[in-house]
């Protein structure tokens, strides 16, 4: 009987899953939620206002479309342009969010690689695992980070262009069913897509993910606090912002951006917790208050 039961409540949970889904109905997230999302992110003006267009022109297309009027088609596989910490991978998962709401994706999940994730050692298995990469993530977004280095400088034999031409060969085979995201440093993005006329043809859409300024560095590590439960007080967060300052100028191309305030962040408290380790007793409140001398 317990069987039987479970039997029967596997199959309403199945029914229940393929109706949202084939409806596109999704219980979990609409358009407008994603949006504020992506709103809600510090900094990135410029790209809010580029994505915000492409949703726009989306969604008009959709409703074209259930109208009975022809759909547009543009190119949706898109260039991710900046440094490491700028919210590339974040802003890839709510793409494929999106891309799924608007019905351009049936599924929209993200699957993340870099090279070593496509590229093997042996004459013939990078295609294998390029493909095998690629089933993976078909009615949903493949986002390949530092994508660059599948085509390195000056180097003839590498197994990368094998990659590569599997994934050129796959997103004609699943132009329907697979949406792809390359991203890396702007100048190095630039040549790997200029390298060949097939990712030229197919990647006609760049975003620009620039460095956070210090006051963006600044609200991102009080973001950090709060959802944390810490507080900075007057003077720490004064010191923090001339740190940043300092960072910001002084930055170069591995400059850290979101993830040098996390990392600060983890260095603070540490810092914290060795000061409140010489007292007796400790009470939430100094638990929750930064000093500026917790500041690294």
């Amino acid at each position: 009987m317990d069987r039987e039961w479970k039997e029967l409540k596997q199959a309403i949970y199945t029914t229940i899953y393929d109706y949202n889904y084939n409806t596109n109905i999704n219980i979990h997230n609409d358009i407008n939620d994603l949006l504020e999302e992506i709103n809600n992110l510090i900094g990135l003006e410029i790209l809010k206002e580029e994505i915000n267009n492409l949703i726009n022109f989306l969604n008009i297309q959709q409703k074209r479309q259930q109208e009975g009027l022809p759909r547009t088609s543009i190119a949706l596989h898109l260039v991710f342009c900046g440094s490491p910490g700028t919210g590339k991978t974040t802003v890839a998962r709510l793409i494929g969010k999106i891309y799924r709401e608007l019905g351009v994706l049936k599924k929209g999940h993200c699957i993340e690689t870099d090279r070593s994730g496509m590229v093997a050692g042996y004459v013939g298995q990078t295609a294998i695992k390029t493909e095998k990469l690629i089933k993976s993530a078909l009615d949903g977004v493949l986002f390949i980070d530092e994508a660059y280095t599948l085509k390195p400088k000056n180097s003839e034999k590498d197994f990368g262009q094998e990659a590569i031409d599997t994934l050129l060969k796959k997103m004609e085979d699943y132009r329907d069913r697979l949406v792809v995201i390359v991203a890396g440093y702007p100048d190095e993005m630039s040549r790997f897509i200029e390298s060949n006329p097939g990712l030229q043809s197919r990647f006609t859409r760049y975003f620009s993910f620039e460095d956070y300024q210090p006051e963006e560095l600044l609200a991102i590590f009080e973001k950090i606090c709060d959802s944390n439960h810490y507080q900075l007080n007057t003077k720490a967060r004064t010191v923090l912002l001339d740190k940043f300052h300092d960072l910001y100028s002084d930055r170069n191309k591995n400059f850290g951006n979101g993830r040098l305030a996390r990392n600060l962040f983890e260095k603070t408290i540490e810092n914290q917790a060795n000061r409140l380790a010489k007292f007796a007793d400790v009470n939430k409140d100094m638990m929750i208050e930064i000093f500026a001398e917790d500041i690294p």
